[in-house]
């Protein structure tokens, strides 16, 4: 009996550390969206569609970089001038 009453003291506490944790995140949340309000103007304010459009041209803008920097080693590759390996030898005696 002492076991089951122990285990619903500990579910309490969690469960309590839980609510507590969500509305402080909560009440955060709502501070910073005021605050941010305010400075940039309710107008302004970012939002998950901006943030995601964002993210997108990013990524892009990512990938153009390494294509453009695949396309130049490419080029530096095909212009370097070829060893074979009997002039190595040769040049080495």
């Amino acid at each position: 009996m002492a076991t089951a009453s122990m285990t619903q003291v500990s579910l309490t506490q969690a469960m309590g550390f839980a609510t507590v944790s969500r509305t402080l995140v909560s009440l955060a949340a709502e501070v910073f969206t005021g605050v941010q309000k305010a400075v940039v103007g309710p107008d302004n304010v970012r939002t998950a569609r901006d943030n995601a459009w964002a993210a997108i041209q990013a990524d892009r803008a990512r990938a153009e970089a390494r294509a453009e920097t695949s396309r130049a080693v490419a080029a530096l590759i095909a212009t370097r001038p070829r060893r074979t390996r009997a002039k190595k030898l040769a040049k080495a005696r």
